[in-house]
């Protein structure tokens, strides 16, 4: 069993910037990778960001790439989400999941339905 607790969201203007955090207990972290999915109202959970449990391989939805970078530290059980020049459209609630596996193809998975575990979500607000 993991738990994971995001913090981090908030309301920021556009352009601007927010780092996400989720804190993972439980079993061994760096055995599960980790991925930030964002769901706005009415729509669908949306992937945005996953890395494996060991390295640096990340991978990244389209629409973020090169404004948003996923990072995890195993030492201290967390991942976080450097989000920069942030737009109106990206204000959702954004949710940390894990899953456990070791296979070097899973970050290139997006479907939220991989995941095992997930944490209570962070809202960001971004004002136009």
């Amino acid at each position: 069993q993991v738990q994971l607790v995001e913090s981090g969201g908030g309301l920021v203007q556009a352009g601007g910037s927010l780092r996400l955090s989720c804190a993972a207990s439980g079993r061994t972290f760096s055995n599960y990778v980790m991925a930030w999915f964002r769901q706005a109202p009415g729509k669908e959970r949306e992937f945005v960001a996953a890395i494996r449990g060991i390295g640096s391989r990340t991978y990244y939805a389209d629409s973020v790439k090169d404004r948003f970078t996923i990072s995890r530290d195993n030492t201290k059980n967390t991942v976080y989400l450097q989000m920069n020049s942030l737009k109106p459209e990206e204000t959702a609630v954004y949710l940390c999941a894990a899953r456990a596996t070791s296979s070097s193809g899973a970050i290139y998975a997006t479907s939220w339905t991989l995941y095992n575990y997930w944490g209570q979500g962070t809202q960001v607000t971004v004002s136009s």
